[in-house]
């Protein structure tokens, strides 16, 4: 079973759910599809064996081909490429990978070279992986998509995915079985859940919600989620105790055996909710 934990907005405890999930059932693989900030090592401390490039696809001109026509220019829609004074100039860093520029040469004066715009991350027995974006890099999908090769079917795989509701998300929610939707009884946290779950209906995957930072002062998120036919799976307590911990690197599974349970009550009810 595949499980992506997700968020409408950055800072809801995602990572705090999705590591503290991976450390209450026995077996499964920790992927951190935050390519542009993985924090779950940060938890889960894995000693990382293997450094794996991630490898795009770039234009190139061959100025022995090329009569400066524009055509390449004209075929890009990002931008990535113009044609001055007959000369072809590539923007690499904009660059979207479509091969659009390839096909719309007349004189196959365009070829395409690999450019490194990230690296991904392994530990020794491929249970955990996390991708990382080069600084600077606009576009994460290649990490993510090298990121889901490399997913166990043998056991149980936890995405911990960035925050929003972008095409990384998208990314990296695509073909799971089951999401999790991590948000805060705040204005902000509402707001964002509710395109998080527009998401992932449109893309009809079983899910459920764990408000984090939960208070009986604020019941909003609860009460969309009754009004909505959503399942609330689990209320973490604004905590000093968890906050505190949280900042030296330490997870409420950790020290506390009630919410190992917690979290183990979780994954039985995403089975019976990815059954139906």
């Amino acid at each position: 079973m595949k499980i992506a934990v997700l968020s409408g907005k950055g800072g809801t405890g995602k990572t705090t759910v999705s590591a503290s999930l991976a450390l209450s059932i026995d077996r499964c693989q920790y992927v951190d599809c935050d390519v542009e900030e993985p924090n779950g090592w940060v938890f889960l401390r894995p000693e990382i064996k293997d450094t794996i490039p991630v490898n795009v696809l770039v234009p190139e001109a061959d100025t022995l081909k090329c009569n400066g026509c524009g055509n390449c220019g004209k075929a890009c829609q990002f931008h990535a490429i113009a044609v001055v004074k007959g000369k072809v100039l590539v923007f690499p860093e904009i660059c979207h990978h479509c091969g659009a520029c390839l096909i719309a040469c007349p004189h196959e004066a365009i070829r395409e070279v690999y450019r490194e715009t990230g690296v991904i991350e392994i530990n020794g027995n491929n249970t955990f992986l996390q991708g990382r974006l080069n600084i600077g890099e606009p576009i994460s999908i290649p990490v993510i998509r090298e990121l889901k090769k490399r997913l166990r079917n043998d056991m149980t795989v936890i995405l911990d995915c960035s925050p929003g509701a972008s095409c990384t998300v998208v990314q990296s929610v695509d073909g799971c079985d089951y999401c999790i939707l991590v948000t805060e009884p705040t204005p902000f946290g509402l707001h964002d859940l509710k395109i998080a779950v527009q998401l992932i209906r449109k893309m009809g995957i079983p899910f459920g919600v764990v408000v984090n930072k939960a208070s009986k002062d604020n019941q909003s998120v609860q009460e969309y989620c009754k009004g909505n036919h959503i399942e609330v799976l689990m209320e973490i307590p604004y905590s000093q105790e968890i906050a505190g911990a949280y900042s030296n690197g330490i997870l409420p599974v950790e020290n506390n055996g009630d919410w190992k349970s917690k979290f183990k009550e979780i994954y039985q009810k995403i089975e019976r909710g990815a059954d139906k």
